[in-house]
Protein backbone atom coordinates (compact mmCIF):
# COMPACT_ATOMS: atom_id res chain seq x y z
CA UNK A 1 0.00 0.00 0.00
CA UNK A 2 1.49 3.39 -0.49
CA UNK A 3 1.47 5.37 2.03
CA UNK A 4 2.85 8.84 0.24
CA UNK A 5 -0.99 8.71 -1.72
CA UNK A 6 -2.38 12.20 -2.19
CA UNK A 7 -5.77 13.23 -2.33
CA UNK A 8 -6.75 14.72 -5.93
CA UNK A 9 -7.86 17.65 -4.08
CA UNK A 10 -4.08 18.27 -3.50
CA UNK A 11 -2.25 16.60 -6.06
CA UNK A 12 -4.12 18.78 -9.15
CA UNK A 13 -4.89 22.24 -6.87
CA UNK A 14 -3.91 24.98 -9.30
CA UNK A 15 -0.40 26.25 -9.08
CA UNK A 16 -0.37 29.66 -11.80
CA UNK A 17 -2.90 32.01 -13.08
CA UNK A 18 -3.30 29.77 -16.26
CA UNK A 19 -4.50 26.16 -14.40
CA UNK A 20 -6.86 28.39 -12.16
CA UNK A 21 -10.40 27.53 -13.34
CA UNK A 22 -13.91 29.15 -13.02
CA UNK A 23 -12.49 32.52 -11.98
CA UNK A 24 -11.68 34.20 -15.34
CA UNK A 25 -12.44 37.80 -14.23
CA UNK A 26 -9.93 37.32 -11.35
CA UNK A 27 -7.24 35.75 -13.19
CA UNK A 28 -7.31 38.73 -16.02
CA UNK A 29 -7.66 41.52 -13.17
CA UNK A 30 -4.17 40.28 -11.09
CA UNK A 31 -2.38 39.17 -14.09
CA UNK A 32 -2.93 42.99 -15.95
CA UNK A 33 -2.44 44.37 -12.17
CA UNK A 34 1.58 42.60 -12.24
CA UNK A 35 1.95 43.14 -15.68
CA UNK A 36 1.33 47.32 -14.64
CA UNK A 37 3.17 47.22 -11.24
CA UNK A 38 -0.23 48.05 -10.15
CA UNK A 39 0.19 45.80 -6.97
CA UNK A 40 -1.97 46.89 -4.23
CA UNK A 41 -0.88 46.05 -0.59
CA UNK A 42 -3.90 44.25 0.80
CA UNK A 43 -6.27 41.57 -1.09
CA UNK A 44 -9.45 40.23 0.68
CA UNK A 45 -10.95 36.73 -1.62
CA UNK A 46 -13.83 35.76 -0.20
CA UNK A 47 -16.16 32.76 -1.90
CA UNK A 48 -17.66 29.33 -0.82
CA UNK A 49 -15.21 26.52 -0.03
CA UNK A 50 -13.17 25.10 -2.56
CA UNK A 51 -13.37 27.89 -5.50
CA UNK A 52 -9.43 28.48 -5.37
CA UNK A 53 -8.72 31.69 -2.51
CA UNK A 54 -6.01 29.96 -0.46
CA UNK A 55 -4.55 28.44 -4.34
CA UNK A 56 -4.92 31.94 -5.39
CA UNK A 57 -3.35 33.62 -2.36
CA UNK A 58 -0.36 30.98 -3.05
CA UNK A 59 0.18 31.60 -6.49
CA UNK A 60 -0.31 35.52 -5.90
CA UNK A 61 3.00 35.29 -3.69
CA UNK A 62 5.21 33.35 -6.38
CA UNK A 63 4.05 35.47 -8.54
CA UNK A 64 5.34 38.32 -6.08
CA UNK A 65 8.98 36.47 -5.24
CA UNK A 66 9.51 33.90 -8.54
CA UNK A 67 13.43 34.13 -9.33
CA UNK A 68 12.69 33.78 -13.20
CA UNK A 69 12.31 37.32 -13.45
CA UNK A 70 14.01 40.48 -11.75
CA UNK A 71 10.38 41.66 -11.17
CA UNK A 72 7.26 40.31 -9.81
CA UNK A 73 5.62 38.05 -13.14
CA UNK A 74 2.57 36.88 -13.75
CA UNK A 75 3.31 33.89 -14.65
CA UNK A 76 5.80 31.95 -11.73
CA UNK A 77 8.07 29.55 -13.72
CA UNK A 78 6.79 27.12 -10.84
CA UNK A 79 10.44 25.38 -10.37
CA UNK A 80 12.94 28.29 -8.81
CA UNK A 81 13.88 27.60 -4.82
CA UNK A 82 11.12 30.51 -3.92
CA UNK A 83 7.92 28.90 -6.24
CA UNK A 84 8.57 25.76 -5.16
CA UNK A 85 8.52 26.30 -1.53
CA UNK A 86 5.82 28.33 -0.98
CA UNK A 87 3.95 25.83 -2.76
CA UNK A 88 5.16 23.93 -0.44
CA UNK A 89 4.57 26.24 2.72
CA UNK A 90 7.77 26.57 3.65
CA UNK A 91 8.92 29.52 2.59
CA UNK A 92 10.54 31.62 5.72
CA UNK A 93 8.42 34.80 4.42
CA UNK A 94 5.36 33.38 3.06
CA UNK A 95 3.32 33.34 5.67
CA UNK A 96 0.05 31.29 6.08
CA UNK A 97 -1.78 32.23 9.26
CA UNK A 98 -4.95 29.70 10.18
CA UNK A 99 -7.26 32.78 11.99
CA UNK A 100 -9.53 30.30 13.56
CA UNK A 101 -6.82 29.18 15.76
CA UNK A 102 -4.85 32.87 15.98
CA UNK A 103 -7.95 34.95 17.18
CA UNK A 104 -6.68 37.01 19.74
CA UNK A 105 -4.73 40.41 19.61
CA UNK A 106 -1.37 39.07 21.03
CA UNK A 107 -1.59 37.07 17.98
CA UNK A 108 -1.70 39.48 15.56
CA UNK A 109 0.57 41.75 17.57
CA UNK A 110 3.31 39.33 17.31
CA UNK A 111 2.62 39.01 13.39
CA UNK A 112 2.57 42.72 12.73
CA UNK A 113 5.91 43.02 15.08
CA UNK A 114 7.61 40.67 12.48
CA UNK A 115 6.52 42.38 9.68
CA UNK A 116 8.72 45.39 10.44
CA UNK A 117 11.61 43.24 9.00
CA UNK A 118 12.79 43.04 5.24
CA UNK A 119 11.98 39.52 3.81
CA UNK A 120 14.75 37.08 3.68
CA UNK A 121 14.88 35.32 0.56
CA UNK A 122 12.08 37.46 -1.41
CA UNK A 123 10.67 40.61 -2.55
CA UNK A 124 7.57 40.51 -0.47
CA UNK A 125 6.92 39.53 2.31
CA UNK A 126 3.57 38.34 2.10
CA UNK A 127 0.99 37.28 4.70
CA UNK A 128 -1.74 34.94 3.82
CA UNK A 129 -4.87 34.97 6.85
CA UNK A 130 -6.97 32.11 6.33
CA UNK A 131 -10.79 32.27 7.04
CA UNK A 132 -9.86 35.90 8.39
CA UNK A 133 -13.64 36.43 10.20
CA UNK A 134 -12.77 34.51 12.80
CA UNK A 135 -10.80 37.09 13.82
CA UNK A 136 -11.76 39.07 17.37
CA UNK A 137 -12.81 42.76 17.17
CA UNK A 138 -9.49 43.32 19.23
CA UNK A 139 -7.12 41.70 16.28
CA UNK A 140 -9.29 43.80 13.54
CA UNK A 141 -8.83 46.90 15.34
CA UNK A 142 -4.92 45.84 15.86
CA UNK A 143 -4.45 44.60 12.53
CA UNK A 144 -5.80 48.44 10.61
CA UNK A 145 -3.33 50.95 11.29
CA UNK A 146 -0.82 48.36 9.69
CA UNK A 147 -3.08 47.35 7.20
CA UNK A 148 -3.56 50.75 6.08
CA UNK A 149 -0.10 51.53 5.49
CA UNK A 150 1.86 49.14 6.04
CA UNK A 151 5.86 48.62 4.99
CA UNK A 152 6.67 48.59 1.29
CA UNK A 153 7.90 44.91 1.66
CA UNK A 154 4.58 43.53 3.04
CA UNK A 155 1.40 42.51 1.50
CA UNK A 156 -1.21 41.12 2.81
CA UNK A 157 -4.20 38.38 1.63
CA UNK A 158 -6.80 37.73 3.28
CA UNK A 159 -9.26 34.82 2.49
CA UNK A 160 -12.84 33.64 4.21
CA UNK A 161 -16.39 32.88 3.04
CA UNK A 162 -17.95 34.93 5.32
CA UNK A 163 -17.29 38.31 3.95
CA UNK A 164 -20.40 39.89 6.07
CA UNK A 165 -18.36 39.15 9.37
CA UNK A 166 -15.69 40.67 8.42
CA UNK A 167 -15.63 44.74 9.77
CA UNK A 168 -16.26 47.35 7.72
CA UNK A 169 -12.96 49.00 8.32
CA UNK A 170 -11.36 46.02 7.00
CA UNK A 171 -12.81 45.80 3.82
CA UNK A 172 -12.02 49.27 2.95
CA UNK A 173 -8.36 48.86 2.84
CA UNK A 174 -8.15 46.19 0.59
CA UNK A 175 -8.60 45.13 -2.90
CA UNK A 176 -11.35 42.72 -2.37
CA UNK A 177 -12.46 39.84 -5.28
CA UNK A 178 -15.38 37.39 -5.39
CA UNK A 179 -14.48 33.99 -6.42
CA UNK A 180 -17.56 32.38 -8.09
CA UNK A 181 -19.24 28.92 -7.93
CA UNK A 182 -17.67 26.99 -10.81
CA UNK A 183 -20.11 26.18 -13.39
CA UNK A 184 -21.18 22.51 -13.96
CA UNK A 185 -19.09 22.79 -17.73
CA UNK A 186 -16.33 23.42 -16.49
CA UNK A 187 -16.33 21.14 -13.37
CA UNK A 188 -17.10 18.52 -15.81
CA UNK A 189 -13.72 19.25 -18.27
CA UNK A 190 -11.72 19.35 -15.40
CA UNK A 191 -12.39 15.77 -13.94
CA UNK A 192 -13.05 14.45 -17.13
CA UNK A 193 -9.03 15.63 -18.02
CA UNK A 194 -8.23 14.67 -13.90
CA UNK A 195 -9.74 10.80 -14.76
CA UNK A 196 -7.68 10.87 -18.10
CA UNK A 197 -4.39 11.84 -16.06
CA UNK A 198 -5.38 9.43 -13.56
CA UNK A 199 -6.13 6.62 -16.61
CA UNK A 200 -9.89 6.24 -14.62
CA UNK A 201 -12.88 5.42 -16.80
CA UNK A 202 -15.54 7.93 -15.77
CA UNK A 203 -18.93 7.87 -17.62
CA UNK A 204 -20.25 11.25 -18.87
CA UNK A 205 -23.46 10.44 -17.01
CA UNK A 206 -21.18 9.80 -13.62
CA UNK A 207 -19.27 13.05 -14.03
CA UNK A 208 -22.49 15.18 -14.33
CA UNK A 209 -23.76 13.61 -11.10
CA UNK A 210 -20.34 14.65 -9.21
CA UNK A 211 -20.23 18.11 -11.17
CA UNK A 212 -23.98 19.04 -9.65
CA UNK A 213 -22.99 17.05 -6.32
CA UNK A 214 -20.03 19.51 -5.80
CA UNK A 215 -22.51 22.57 -6.08
CA UNK A 216 -19.76 24.99 -7.72
CA UNK A 217 -16.50 23.71 -5.04
CA UNK A 218 -13.49 22.27 -6.86
CA UNK A 219 -12.66 20.48 -3.97
CA UNK A 220 -15.79 19.01 -2.91
CA UNK A 221 -16.04 17.34 -6.34
CA UNK A 222 -12.65 15.86 -6.64
CA UNK A 223 -13.14 15.08 -2.47
CA UNK A 224 -16.51 12.71 -4.23
CA UNK A 225 -13.98 11.83 -7.44
CA UNK A 226 -11.49 10.30 -5.16
CA UNK A 227 -14.25 8.51 -3.32
CA UNK A 228 -15.47 7.15 -6.27
CA UNK A 229 -12.45 5.65 -7.47
CA UNK A 230 -11.99 4.17 -4.14
CA UNK A 231 -15.30 2.73 -3.93
CA UNK A 232 -15.74 1.27 -7.57
CA UNK A 233 -11.49 0.75 -8.00
CA UNK A 234 -10.87 2.46 -11.06
CA UNK A 235 -14.53 2.07 -13.36
CA UNK A 236 -16.92 5.32 -12.19
CA UNK A 237 -20.60 5.16 -13.94
CA UNK A 238 -23.71 6.29 -13.01
CA UNK A 239 -25.02 3.41 -10.50
CA UNK A 240 -21.63 3.57 -8.62
CA UNK A 241 -21.61 7.47 -8.30
CA UNK A 242 -26.01 7.10 -7.52
CA UNK A 243 -25.27 4.55 -5.04
CA UNK A 244 -22.47 7.15 -3.37
CA UNK A 245 -24.62 9.61 -3.16
CA UNK A 246 -27.52 7.43 -1.93
CA UNK A 247 -29.67 9.68 -4.33
CA UNK A 248 -32.19 7.92 -6.29
CA UNK A 249 -32.03 8.28 -10.33
CA UNK A 250 -33.47 11.55 -11.67
CA UNK A 251 -35.96 9.02 -14.12
CA UNK A 252 -37.09 7.39 -10.61
CA UNK A 253 -37.97 11.12 -9.11
CA UNK A 254 -39.94 12.40 -12.58
CA UNK A 255 -41.74 8.89 -12.29
CA UNK A 256 -42.27 9.58 -8.76
CA UNK A 257 -43.65 13.25 -8.73
CA UNK A 258 -45.65 12.11 -11.86
CA UNK A 259 -47.07 9.62 -9.40
CA UNK A 260 -48.28 12.22 -6.72
CA UNK A 261 -49.28 14.77 -9.08
CA UNK A 262 -52.17 12.30 -9.70
CA UNK A 263 -53.63 12.07 -6.62
CA UNK A 264 -52.99 8.03 -5.88
CA UNK A 265 -51.92 8.66 -2.46
CA UNK A 266 -51.69 5.07 -2.27
CA UNK A 267 -49.29 4.15 -5.36
CA UNK A 268 -46.87 7.31 -4.14
CA UNK A 269 -46.31 5.77 -0.59
CA UNK A 270 -45.60 2.05 -2.35
CA UNK A 271 -42.90 3.75 -4.28
CA UNK A 272 -41.65 5.85 -1.51
CA UNK A 273 -41.18 2.07 0.73
CA UNK A 274 -39.02 0.61 -2.68
CA UNK A 275 -37.20 3.94 -3.05
CA UNK A 276 -36.05 3.68 0.95
CA UNK A 277 -35.82 -0.41 0.43
CA UNK A 278 -32.95 0.05 -2.36
CA UNK A 279 -31.18 2.47 -0.25
CA UNK A 280 -31.85 5.44 -0.98
CA UNK A 281 -31.21 8.57 1.66
CA UNK A 282 -34.82 10.21 1.32
CA UNK A 283 -33.34 13.42 2.76
CA UNK A 284 -31.15 13.34 -0.86
CA UNK A 285 -34.61 12.54 -1.90
CA UNK A 286 -36.32 15.50 -0.63
CA UNK A 287 -33.42 17.47 -2.79
CA UNK A 288 -34.40 15.86 -5.67
CA UNK A 289 -38.21 16.26 -5.73
CA UNK A 290 -37.44 20.38 -4.89
CA UNK A 291 -34.86 20.61 -8.00
CA UNK A 292 -37.49 18.50 -10.57
CA UNK A 293 -40.13 21.57 -8.79
CA UNK A 294 -37.70 23.66 -9.66
CA UNK A 295 -37.13 23.12 -13.47
CA UNK A 296 -40.40 22.36 -13.91
CA UNK A 297 -41.62 25.22 -12.66
CA UNK A 298 -39.28 27.16 -15.17
CA UNK A 299 -40.19 25.13 -18.10
CA UNK A 300 -43.92 25.59 -17.53
CA UNK A 301 -45.68 26.79 -20.70
CA UNK A 302 -47.65 29.59 -18.38
CA UNK A 303 -43.36 31.50 -17.88
CA UNK A 304 -42.92 30.78 -21.34
CA UNK A 305 -39.10 30.19 -20.84
CA UNK A 306 -39.26 27.28 -23.32
CA UNK A 307 -37.72 23.46 -22.05
CA UNK A 308 -34.56 25.15 -20.13
CA UNK A 309 -31.85 22.99 -21.91
CA UNK A 310 -29.24 23.63 -19.58
CA UNK A 311 -31.44 21.40 -16.80
CA UNK A 312 -29.76 18.25 -15.70
CA UNK A 313 -32.81 16.22 -17.24
CA UNK A 314 -32.39 14.31 -20.46
CA UNK A 315 -34.68 15.06 -23.37
CA UNK A 316 -36.69 12.18 -22.24
CA UNK A 317 -37.20 13.47 -19.04
CA UNK A 318 -38.15 16.62 -20.27
CA UNK A 319 -40.79 15.80 -22.72
CA UNK A 320 -42.01 13.85 -19.35
CA UNK A 321 -42.05 16.91 -17.19
CA UNK A 322 -43.57 19.22 -20.24
CA UNK A 323 -46.34 16.27 -20.27
CA UNK A 324 -47.09 16.66 -16.55
CA UNK A 325 -47.42 20.66 -17.10
CA UNK A 326 -50.35 20.35 -19.17
CA UNK A 327 -52.42 19.32 -16.09
CA UNK A 328 -49.92 20.91 -13.10
CA UNK A 329 -50.54 24.58 -12.29
CA UNK A 330 -48.02 27.14 -11.21
CA UNK A 331 -49.68 27.25 -8.30
CA UNK A 332 -49.59 23.82 -7.45
CA UNK A 333 -45.80 23.69 -7.89
CA UNK A 334 -45.40 27.07 -6.24
CA UNK A 335 -47.43 25.88 -2.91
CA UNK A 336 -45.57 21.90 -3.02
CA UNK A 337 -42.29 24.03 -3.38
CA UNK A 338 -43.27 25.47 -0.38
CA UNK A 339 -44.11 22.79 1.90
CA UNK A 340 -41.06 21.02 0.66
CA UNK A 341 -39.09 24.43 1.75
CA UNK A 342 -40.44 23.71 4.86
CA UNK A 343 -39.84 20.06 5.57
CA UNK A 344 -36.40 20.23 4.95
CA UNK A 345 -35.29 21.19 8.50
CA UNK A 346 -38.04 18.94 9.83
CA UNK A 347 -36.23 16.12 7.77
CA UNK A 348 -32.83 17.06 9.93
CA UNK A 349 -34.15 17.14 12.81
CA UNK A 350 -36.73 14.15 13.09
CA UNK A 351 -35.46 10.67 14.66
CA UNK A 352 -37.31 8.85 12.17
CA UNK A 353 -36.77 10.11 8.07
CA UNK A 354 -38.69 7.31 7.00
CA UNK A 355 -42.00 8.51 8.95
CA UNK A 356 -41.30 12.21 8.40
CA UNK A 357 -41.13 11.59 4.97
CA UNK A 358 -44.48 9.45 4.55
CA UNK A 359 -46.24 12.47 6.29
CA UNK A 360 -44.72 14.78 4.19
CA UNK A 361 -45.20 13.16 0.88
CA UNK A 362 -49.24 12.84 1.93
CA UNK A 363 -49.09 17.01 3.42
CA UNK A 364 -47.94 17.12 -0.19
CA UNK A 365 -50.70 15.29 -2.26
CA UNK A 366 -53.38 17.58 -0.22
CA UNK A 367 -52.36 20.66 -1.02
CA UNK A 368 -51.61 19.86 -4.83
CA UNK A 369 -55.12 19.00 -4.97
CA UNK A 370 -56.55 22.33 -2.62
CA UNK A 371 -58.39 24.54 -5.46
CA UNK A 372 -57.09 28.16 -5.96
CA UNK A 373 -58.80 31.14 -4.58
CA UNK A 374 -60.66 32.04 -7.87
CA UNK A 375 -62.06 28.28 -7.65
CA UNK A 376 -62.99 28.70 -4.20
CA UNK A 377 -64.78 32.19 -4.95
CA UNK A 378 -66.82 30.73 -7.73
CA UNK A 379 -67.73 28.09 -6.08
CA UNK A 380 -68.77 30.55 -3.04
CA UNK A 381 -70.81 32.19 -5.54
CA UNK A 382 -72.65 29.09 -6.87
CA UNK A 383 -73.79 28.25 -3.41
CA UNK A 384 -75.00 31.53 -2.21
CA UNK A 385 -78.69 31.54 -4.09
CA UNK A 386 -79.26 34.90 -2.69
CA UNK A 387 -76.41 36.67 -4.42
CA UNK A 388 -78.34 38.91 -6.97
CA UNK A 389 -81.14 40.16 -3.80
CA UNK A 390 -78.30 41.35 -1.76
CA UNK A 391 -76.48 43.06 -4.86
CA UNK A 392 -79.71 44.79 -5.52
CA UNK A 393 -80.00 45.87 -1.70
CA UNK A 394 -76.75 47.27 -1.61
CA UNK A 395 -76.99 49.73 -4.68
CA UNK A 396 -80.63 50.73 -3.28
CA UNK A 397 -78.47 51.78 0.05
CA UNK A 398 -76.05 53.37 -2.23
CA UNK A 399 -78.51 55.07 -4.22
CA UNK A 400 -80.12 56.42 -1.30
CA UNK A 401 -76.65 57.96 0.44
CA UNK A 402 -76.19 55.20 3.11
CA UNK A 403 -72.67 54.04 3.56
CA UNK A 404 -72.56 49.95 2.83
CA UNK A 405 -68.82 49.79 2.57
CA UNK A 406 -66.39 51.78 4.97
CA UNK A 407 -63.74 53.77 4.09
CA UNK A 408 -60.58 52.97 3.12
CA UNK A 409 -57.62 53.74 5.12
CA UNK A 410 -55.89 56.39 4.40
CA UNK A 411 -53.01 55.58 2.59
CA UNK A 412 -49.09 55.92 3.51
CA UNK A 413 -46.23 56.95 1.67
CA UNK A 414 -42.71 55.16 1.92
CA UNK A 415 -39.63 56.95 0.43
CA UNK A 416 -36.81 54.75 2.74
CA UNK A 417 -35.95 51.29 3.83
CA UNK A 418 -36.01 52.05 7.29
CA UNK A 419 -39.37 54.00 6.72
CA UNK A 420 -40.20 50.28 5.20
CA UNK A 421 -38.95 48.56 8.26
CA UNK A 422 -40.97 50.55 10.62
CA UNK A 423 -44.23 50.11 7.98
CA UNK A 424 -44.59 46.53 8.42
CA UNK A 425 -43.44 46.14 12.01
CA UNK A 426 -46.40 48.78 12.70
CA UNK A 427 -48.89 46.69 10.44
CA UNK A 428 -47.58 43.45 12.68
CA UNK A 429 -46.09 41.79 9.35
CA UNK A 430 -43.69 39.93 11.35
CA UNK A 431 -42.62 37.53 9.02
CA UNK A 432 -42.03 40.04 6.51
CA UNK A 433 -40.76 42.12 8.84
CA UNK A 434 -38.31 39.54 9.69
CA UNK A 435 -37.40 38.70 6.34
CA UNK A 436 -36.74 42.34 5.02
CA UNK A 437 -34.73 43.28 8.09
CA UNK A 438 -32.07 40.34 8.52
CA UNK A 439 -31.68 39.36 4.45
CA UNK A 440 -32.68 42.76 2.10
CA UNK A 441 -30.04 44.92 1.09
CA UNK A 442 -31.99 47.72 -0.27
CA UNK A 443 -29.98 49.72 -3.30
CA UNK A 444 -32.58 52.37 -4.26
CA UNK A 445 -35.69 52.90 -3.31
CA UNK A 446 -38.03 55.76 -4.46
CA UNK A 447 -42.27 56.03 -4.35
CA UNK A 448 -43.37 53.01 -6.62
CA UNK A 449 -39.58 51.27 -7.23
CA UNK A 450 -37.40 49.00 -5.34
CA UNK A 451 -34.35 47.90 -5.84
CA UNK A 452 -33.02 45.31 -4.09
CA UNK A 453 -30.43 42.44 -3.26
CA UNK A 454 -31.63 39.61 -1.22
CA UNK A 455 -29.10 37.29 0.77
CA UNK A 456 -31.15 33.88 0.70
CA UNK A 457 -33.03 34.23 -2.66
CA UNK A 458 -36.59 33.59 -1.08
CA UNK A 459 -38.92 33.72 -4.56
CA UNK A 460 -42.32 34.70 -2.29
CA UNK A 461 -40.64 37.79 -0.96
CA UNK A 462 -41.01 39.72 -3.84
CA UNK A 463 -44.79 38.97 -4.54
CA UNK A 464 -45.86 39.33 -0.88
CA UNK A 465 -43.88 42.57 -0.47
CA UNK A 466 -45.67 43.38 -3.53
CA UNK A 467 -49.14 42.72 -2.31
CA UNK A 468 -48.29 44.12 0.90
CA UNK A 469 -47.46 47.50 -0.87
CA UNK A 470 -50.61 47.81 -2.99
CA UNK A 471 -52.77 47.63 0.46
CA UNK A 472 -51.14 49.99 1.88
CA UNK A 473 -50.25 52.39 -0.69
CA UNK A 474 -52.84 52.51 -3.25
CA UNK A 475 -50.59 51.61 -6.00
CA UNK A 476 -48.60 49.11 -7.95
CA UNK A 477 -44.69 48.76 -6.96
CA UNK A 478 -42.31 47.44 -9.04
CA UNK A 479 -39.69 45.32 -7.06
CA UNK A 480 -36.09 45.09 -9.04
CA UNK A 481 -34.17 42.21 -7.45
CA UNK A 482 -30.44 42.75 -8.52
CA UNK A 483 -27.87 39.36 -8.97
CA UNK A 484 -25.11 40.84 -7.12
CA UNK A 485 -24.92 42.01 -3.68
CA UNK A 486 -24.58 45.75 -3.26
CA UNK A 487 -22.63 45.41 -0.22
CA UNK A 488 -25.25 47.52 1.80
CA UNK A 489 -26.25 47.09 5.61
CA UNK A 490 -29.68 45.33 6.19
CA UNK A 491 -31.77 46.92 9.10
CA UNK A 492 -30.36 44.73 11.31
CA UNK A 493 -26.89 45.44 10.79
CA UNK A 494 -27.54 48.85 10.64
CA UNK A 495 -29.38 49.13 14.09
CA UNK A 496 -26.41 46.72 15.84
CA UNK A 497 -23.94 49.25 14.03
CA UNK A 498 -25.86 52.42 15.87
CA UNK A 499 -25.60 50.42 19.33
CA UNK A 500 -21.85 49.52 19.05
CA UNK A 501 -21.61 53.05 17.97
CA UNK A 502 -23.09 54.00 21.86
CA UNK A 503 -20.78 54.69 24.61
CA UNK A 504 -22.98 53.22 26.85
CA UNK A 505 -22.88 49.51 24.71
CA UNK A 506 -19.47 49.46 24.08
CA UNK A 507 -18.58 50.46 27.85
CA UNK A 508 -20.81 47.09 28.36
CA UNK A 509 -19.20 45.06 25.63
CA UNK A 510 -15.49 45.85 27.02
CA UNK A 511 -16.49 43.95 30.05
CA UNK A 512 -16.65 40.79 28.36
CA UNK A 513 -13.95 39.54 26.17
CA UNK A 514 -15.01 38.47 22.54
CA UNK A 515 -18.96 39.61 23.18
CA UNK A 516 -20.51 40.61 20.38
CA UNK A 517 -24.52 41.89 20.03
CA UNK A 518 -26.48 38.81 18.67
CA UNK A 519 -29.63 40.62 18.17
CA UNK A 520 -31.77 43.89 18.27
CA UNK A 521 -35.29 43.85 19.84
Amino acid sequence: MDSNYTVLARKYRSQDFQTLIGQDVLVKTLTTAINTGRIAHAYIFTGIRGTGKTSTARILAKALNCLSSDNATATPCGVCENCRSIAAGQHIDVMEIDAASHTGVDNMRDILDAAQYRPTNGRYKVYIIDEVHMLSTSAFNALLKTLEEPPAHVIFILATTEIRKVPVTILSRCQRFDLMRVPVDTLKKHFAWIAQQEHIELTDAANELLARAADGSVRDGLSLLDQAIAQTGGKVDEAAVLDMLKRADRGVVVDFMKTILSGNTAAALDKVDAIYNNGADLSMLLLDMMEWTHWATRMHPSLHAGDVINSPYTADQRAQIREINKTATLNTLSRIWQVMVAAVPEMQASGNQKQCFDMLVVRIMHVANMPTVEELIKQADTNRPNVGAVKDALNNRAASGEKSIPEKPATIQITTAVELATQLQESKEILLYSYYSSNIEVAEITVGKIKYFDRKGDADFAPRLASWLMDKTGMQWQLERMVESVHTHTITEQKQEELAADPMIASAMSLFENAEIVGVK
